[in-house]
């Protein structure tokens, strides 16, 4: 299954590929180039494919917990000043995203949404410091019953360039649903009340909608 933010593009790309095939057979007069120039072409399309899936998946679904929106890697877990919305400290999870991960987002807690913004910005790579601030963005704030209000931060990097975010102010939204696409890696930030209690450490590989990042034992 792939997501619907991908079919223009896997569309193109099927048809790029096959005419570029179709050329590598006329063209190419030796049989080994014109193999390894269609492999070349598979493994393009291969990679597109790859990033455009969208797995199913069987959430399972907890008022209790906030769940990880995008699949990758935790590489922030620090207490930070968050000038956008809140103007207080807060607590920042950071997961940064690879070309070969699942790069739908989702929401990490259901609720009403409160805030979104999307921000034109630079394209630094994810991992820069600035990059939360300075990087092309979008800001979305989900009042949940249990945490308050919940801020996750779509950006984008060096090599992401489309930031796709589906959330409307006022919208009633369900945890695990999507919130949006980015396109071709980055990271995502997300800001939570200081005290939480978080389930996992740096550099640990999680998935959206499935992994528990911060929990509510009361």
């Amino acid at each position: 299954m792939f997501h619907k933010e991908g079919f223009k593009i896997i569309t193109t790309a099927f048809l790029i590929s096959a005419i570029l095939a179709v050329s590598a057979h006329f063209l190419i007069d030796n049989e080994y180039l014109e193999k390894g120039a269609l492999l070349v072409i598979l493994i393009m399309l291969f990679l597109i494919l790859q990033f455009f899936r969208n797995p199913k998946r069987n959430f399972k679904l907890n008022i209790n917990q906030i769940l990880s929106p995008v699949d990758g890697k935790v590489v922030v877990i620090e207490e930070v000043f968050e000038k956008e919305y809140f103007k207080d400290k807060r607590l920042q999870l950071s997961i940064f995203m690879s070309p070969l991960n699942v790069h739908v987002t989702r929401y990490p807690v259901g609720g009403n949404i409160v805030f979104s913004k999307y921000h034109p910005g630079k394209f630094l790579v994810a991992w820069h410091p600035k990059s939360s601030e300075e990087n092309e963005r979008t800001t979305v704030v989900v009042k949940s019953s249990e945490f308050g209000a919940i801020l996750h931060r779509q950006i984008a990097g060096a090599v992401a360039k489309r930031i796709v975010n589906y959330a409307e102010e006022g919208q009633e939204v369900s945890q695990g649903s999507d919130s949006g696409f980015i396109k071709f890696g980055s990271r995502v930030d997300i800001f939570l009340p200081l005290g939480t209690k978080i389930n996992v450490k740096l550099n640990q590989k999680v998935k959206g909608g499935i992994t528990i990042l911060a929990q509510n034992d009361n």
